[in-house]
This record gives C-alpha cells, structure tokens and sequence, in this order.
C-alpha cells in the first residue's frame, strides 16, 4: 500500500439532506427500494432513435413553475434542483438566519445542466433555422448554483463543478474545504443531472450502455445505465448526526474516458480519504462502489479495493442499478445513501443478485441487506472521465 499523504481536517455537519432519484423521494422508499430486489428502473423509448433503453427515471411531479427572477435560465435541470430545494427549504432558512449572507455559499455539480431543454432548439438551429434564438443562459454549467443563490437570496462564493462523474462528490469536498478555510459558516452542497438525449447518445457511441439491467461486478456485464437525481445537502461546523469527515482526491490522467487499469488512482483516493478522517481500512463499516458496470471500471475498483482492504473484509455494493448511473449527480445521491444508512443503522443497500465476474469475487457483497452490528463509518467512491477521483468518509461520530 502506497504511504498516505494527507493532512487531517475537522468532519463538517450535515444539517439537512434530501435525495431524489429513480429510488423515489422519502427515506422510506429509498431503504425500501434499495433492501429489496425489486427493480426501479423503466424502459424509456425517447432518448435514442428508433431504440429503448433502461433508465434511472424520477417519477415524481417536479415543481410547476421557477420564480420570474429565474425563468430565463428555466430548465428541467434547475426545477429538478428547486424541487429538491423546496423540500427542506424552511428548514435551511431558519437555521442559516443565524449567519450573514455573505457567509452563505453554494458548491454544486452537475454535468447536463439545462441542456436538454434546449437540444430541440439546437437542432432547428443546425438545420439552418436562423430565426431560432438559442437561451444559452439555462445550459451553462454556473447557471445552476447561480439560480440558487438568488433563489435563497444568499451572497457568498456560488459556483459549480463540472468533472463528469465525480461532480457531486467534490462539490462536497470544496464545501468542506470552505468552511473548514472560514470562508464561509454553512454550505449547500451537491449535485443535479437530469436525463437528456445528449448524455445517452453519447454513451451509445462509446457503447458503453447495457442491453438490459446493468449488472455491477457481473459475468455478464455489459455497460451503465443512465440516471438522473438531484442530492442537496447543508453543512456547517455545527455537529450533526451524520458527518462529512473527510475526502480524498486523485488525478489519473490515463485516458480521457477509461481508468487506470490498475486503479492506482482510486486507491490512492481511498487511501487519501482515511488520512483526512484519522482512520484506517478496518473502520469502515460499509464501501459504496462507483460501480458502474463497465468491464473496465468494476475491474479496477476491486483492484484499488484489495489495494486498500487487504486484511479489511469491508460490506460493499454497487447501488447504480438501483438508480441508474446519475452522472454529475453520482456522487450526491450515493452519499445520501450512505447518509440514511448511518442514521438507520439496520440494513446495507444490496449488490446486483446476478452471478458475479469470478475474478471480482472474492470480496464482501452485500447479499443480505440486514445489518447485524453498528457501524461508524462508511466510504463512498466516485470516478470519472479522465481520471478524476474522489472517495468520501461519512462518520456518525467524531474521532
């Protein structure tokens, strides 16, 4: 195991969390989707001509309108997030009177933004429609945090990371980092992707979409499936149930879309984390995988995992074939995950029931979702184009 070169931070809180994905909008149906084997993904003919694919859908109704100050960047991607917003909205107003404004920020991530609403526009502008006018202001990547930071009326730092798959994890990371620089005393962080044609056509093209139901760590595997959700979250210095203790970050710098065959750069994220957090392997109770059900990536992840877990036999699982794979809201909806399972401390989100890949076996899939003892810590990972990597430690007690 390569020497950990990290410098210890204080955990921040997380005051308020709500998730919403193909997983539903409750903590209820979230535990209830993701301890049992029912499938919650749908089969979708509108993204892919001439094609049907499986995806994360959120089914829900999303709010109806966006106030006037924001409906020239309007989107399905910015009501996704206002939605999510709304939800627990009284509860961040009333606890961040306490604060200044200026000491308010917003880190999110996200990698579609609002461009869905606008790839029917695109295309009549390509065909040489001069007369189509083009809203550019709903796609780009900082309308989103921007959009909320007027919506709560806040005033300091705002801004939105864009790193593919790793987004809404490391919105995470910065907004730990803002407050533990005393740049600001509370943070909504997270990340919002919503499904576009853009997205699965793309990765149609790099055939890396499966046939059928993705299966993570499988014989079989084939490829993702695409997701959407929107993960926010409210952290502060306060102490809270739940808390972000730490995250480490890597930079592969392979390949512009495939991982480090080896996975150096995900142990070393691994690794990185539990320096921040003062902790070693065998602390964590449970390790949600990237898990994406490319043969290349489960490959990887399971190296970098026995890199990290050599004598540690840790519970782990892939969650996207519960939810799809949601992009730059990933990281942001698996760390919601992770969030009720400490709070619950009564069951682990199950692993894919189908055969797995022999040589991925030998490690601890989490086949039975109940939890049988208490668990402090619990890891998540995310990776993404390029090699951008970031593993988070969430914590239910301060070390």
């Amino acid at each position: 195991m390569s020497e950990q070169i990290s410098t210890q931070h204080p955990a921040v809180g997380i005051q308020f969390c709500v998730g919403l994905s193909a997983l539903g909008h409750t903590p209820e149906q979230m535990k209830l989707a993701l301890a049992t084997q029912q499938n919650t993904l749908s089969l979708s003919s509108g993204f892919i001509p001439e094609k049907q694919v499986w995806v994360g859908a959120y089914q829900q109704p999303l709010i109806e309108s966006v106030p006037y100050f924001l409906q020239a960047v309007d989107s399905r991607n910015l009501r996704f997030a206002l939605t999510a917003l709304t939800s627990i909205e009284a509860e961040i107003r009333d606890y961040t009177a306490q604060f200044e404004p200026q000491r308010l920020a917003i880190i999110l991530g996200t990698s579609t933004s609002g461009i869905a609403d606008n790839e029917k526009v695109l295309k009549s502008y390509f065909l040489n429609q001069s007369d189509v006018e083009v809203a550019h202001g709903k796609q780009e990547m900082g309308s989103l945090a921007q959009a909320l930071q007027q919506y709560l009326g806040w005033e300091g730092p705002a801004y939105t990371i864009s790193t593919a798959c790793s987004s809404g994890a490391k919105a995470m990371a910065a907004g730990q980092r803002l407050i533990n620089a005393d740049l600001a005393d509370a943070v909504l962080v997270g990340g919002v992707d919503t499904l576009c044609q853009l997205t699965l056509n793309g990765f149609s093209s790099l055939e890396s979409l499966s046939q059928g139901l993705c299966q993570p760590c499988g014989t079989q595997r084939d490829g993702i499936n695409i997701g959407e959700a929107a993960g926010l979250f409210l952290l502060s210095k306060e102490a809270a149930p739940v808390m972000l203790m730490a995250a480490g970050e890597s930079m592969d710098a392979w390949h512009i879309s495939a991982p480090h065959p080896e996975g150096k750069g995900a142990a070393e994220a691994m690794q990185k984390a539990l320096g921040m957090a003062g902790l070693t392997a065998d602390d964590i109770g449970y390790l949600n995988m990237h898990g994406t059900a490319t043969p290349q990536n489960d490959a990887m992840e399971i190296k970098a995992v026995q890199t990290v877990f050599q004598q540690h036999a840790v519970p782990l699982s892939s969650t996207k074939h519960k939810t799809g794979h949601c992009l730059g809201a990933a990281g942001a909806i698996e760390a919601v995950i992770c969030q009720q399972v400490l709070l619950d401390q009564s069951w682990l989100p199950l692993h894919q029931s189908g055969r797995i890949d022999a040589e991925l076996d030998e490690q601890n899939y989490v086949l039975n979702a109940e939890l049988l003892q208490p668990i402090n810590y619990v890891m998540s990972n995310s990776f993404a184009f390029g090699g951008s990597n970031i593993s988070l430690i969430f914590g239910t007690q301060l070390k």
